[in-house]
């Protein structure tokens, strides 16, 4: 027996012994709504449609530059991450895609798309990895990769990310995101503005090569492990990339990426408004790129996010939803299954903002009552609208405790090698 096949009898354990607390609960928030003028049935229905992708590397345990303490029961490989991401969505029914990162995980597309396929998962943007040498590989990107000094460098980096994209397209993919590390710590290290035209001319030759239907994501962070400098450190020079290469390049956003006084949700709004918004790492952060559960330390800012989403969204935007985590000291299951749903909590909660009522605000400058009707959507308690949408989906209405109930943990234990990997290092 697999140990997927424990989920089941939990689910549905835990469900019977939460199904009238819910019920009743359910219809009182649907009673309060409806007063509203909101319609629980719909809000349902919207909420069931929002799916997050989850990354195949936030399945196991994640470290600093100083330690990693391993876990029991992590996965051995991409297949043992590919059922590690299928319990998350038979739990959470947010999350049926995984996106996968090469070469971490392996350099075989048709066994990954009969994986994903058995577990009824499919696969959202494929991410390449030019940040770290990898074993046998020719040259080094100790000093940059797609915008190295060095050509050859260069076109090592572009043909991975070339190869990338044909697993992408093996196993259905439609989108390549791609970060660099590149840049410099002391100045006069590189020429700047040289760095960056040698970047470009590499994401040229990528985005080239991209598939009808594809898109290629050009994702920013202002530092590490580049400290003084880095070649996409912003927003701005992310869009200004995807305006460069052309339509297939979009700027993707990683919550984590800035400095923590940004503000996020108008950087959303700026590149939603050029039309080279992409989509989203969602995660969170207290003094840089974290990359902490989402909505753990600042879920009012991830609400504010999501109105960006719904507003670019209602425009015709078609976003790409991906969580990037790293889990120190949680169960790397139990975190993305709550991360997902708190997600689905901000989408929620901007689906109920009374948009009539913040025009009328903004109209007419009332600072304060336009910020009281984002906080009386805000404020509202939607859990059981999310939960409502797992049952219905087949899912549990306490997710993680299902988890926990079904022993999944302790049956993957005792049969996937323990961890010897104990140094730093996010993995």
């Amino acid at each position: 027996m697999s140990a997927l096949d424990l989920l089941p009898g939990a689910i549905e354990a835990t469900n019977a012994d939460r199904a009238a607390d819910h019920d009743a609960d359910l219809d009182a928030l649907a009673a309060r709504l409806a007063r509203r003028g909101v319609d629980a049935e719909d809000l349902i229905a919207r909420v069931s449609g929002f799916t997050v992708a989850v990354p195949s590397w936030g399945t196991g345990t994640g470290g600093t530059r100083f330690a990693r303490f391993p876990g029991p029961g992590e996965p051995a490989d991409v297949m043992d991450k590919l059922d590690d991401c299928a319990v998350i969505d038979r739990l959470g029914r947010a999350s049926p895609r995984v996106s996968l990162h090469f070469p971490w995980d392996g350099d075989d597309p048709e066994a990954l798309r009969q994986k994903g396929e058995a577990l009824g998962l499919g696969f959202d943007a494929v991410n390449s990895n030019t940040f770290q040498d990898q074993p046998g590989q020719a040259l080094s990107y100790k000093h940059g990769s797609l915008s190295h000094v060095s050509r050859e460098v260069r076109e090592q980096a572009v043909a991975h990310n070339l190869r990338c994209i044909e697993i992408g397209r093996a196993i259905g993919s439609r989108a390549l995101t791609v970060w660099v590390g590149d840049g410099t710590n002391f100045p006069g290290q590189q020429d700047l503005t040289a760095q960056l035209d040698r970047y470009l001319d590499a994401a040229h030759a990528i985005h080239a090569a991209l598939p009808d239907g594809w898109r290629m994501f050009t994702e920013h962070k202002i530092y590490e492990p580049a400290f003084y400098s880095t070649v996409v450190q912003d927003w701005g020079t992310s869009l200004m990339i995807a305006k460069e290469l052309g339509e297939k390049a979009e700027c993707l956003v990683d919550l984590g990426h800035h400095a923590p006084t940004v503000n996020v949700e108008m950087v959303v709004a700026r590149l939603a408004g050029a039309g080279k918004l992409g989509g989203f790492h969602f995660n969170d952060s207290k003094y840089g790129d974290d990359d902490l559960d989402t909505g753990a330390i600042d879920p009012f800012r991830l609400f504010l996010v999501m109105r960006e989403v719904l507003a670019a969204e209602r425009r015709g935007a078609d976003l790409a939803h991906m969580l990037d985590q790293s889990h120190n000291v949680t169960d790397p299951i139990e975190s993305l299954i709550v991360s997902g749903a708190e997600a689905r909590r901000a989408y929620a909660q901007a689906l109920i903002v009374d948009e009539d009522r913040l025009a009328a605000a903004q109209a007419g400058n009332d600072a304060l009552a336009a910020s009281q009707a984002l906080k009386a959507a805000f404020r509202t308690d939607v859990e059981p609208i999310l939960a409502e949408a797992r049952r219905r989906a087949g899912g549990a209405l306490d997710p993680v405790a299902a988890f926990r109930a079904s022993g999944y943990r302790a049956a993957v234990a005792r049969t996937r090698p323990v961890s010897q990997v104990a140094g730093g290092g996010i993995v």
